[in-house]
């Protein structure tokens, strides 16, 4: 699962926020899918860059993210490369790319949860899942002071 941190929760929220305000959806085009949306915000390379570079390879995202090799000279693979570096997994990208993370999807109500990975609006509800999943995790790490137990002791002292 992608690293739980401000950055992928940001670029998550970023992409579905683009994608609510009418960015170019086209599931089959791999500059303007679910993983080429993504990869738009974290690399902020333009959707016709991403599948340029994808074109010289062969296959869909998830055929790519198979054969990734960071020592390959494949332009498709800078771009999986950033997407690895700024936190996210191979697994991650090819769950976003299908909409199948089962830890998303059970979060999602019971009849919203058979998303279908080529619809714009179902892309949106998995990112922004996905991205509030993060971010509850994210929270968690967080240990605030207990200041309640800081004044009972300074009131004993």
């Amino acid at each position: 699962m992608a690293q739980a941190k401000t950055e992928i929760i940001d670029a998550l929220r970023r992409t579905a926020d683009k994608l609510k305000n009418g960015s170019q959806y086209m599931w089959g085009h791999m500059g303007s899918c679910n993983c080429g949306n993504l990869a738009q915000e974290v690399t902020k390379r333009t959707k016709a860059e991403i599948h340029a570079y994808a074109m010289q390879g062969h296959g869909d995202w998830n055929e790519q993210l198979n054969e990734y090799c960071e020592t390959s000279a494949m332009p498709i693979n800078l771009i999986i490369f950033d997407l690895l570096t700024a936190g996210f997994s191979i697994e991650d990208l090819q769950n976003l790319e299908k909409l199948s993370d089962k830890d998303v999807l059970m979060r999602l109500p019971v009849e919203k949860r058979y998303l279908r990975h080529n619809v714009r609006e179902d892309v949106i509800v998995y990112l922004q899942e996905w991205a509030n999943m993060l971010e509850e995790r994210l929270l968690d790490t967080i240990k605030l002071p207990d200041f309640l137990q800081e004044t009972t002791a300074l009131s004993y002292a």
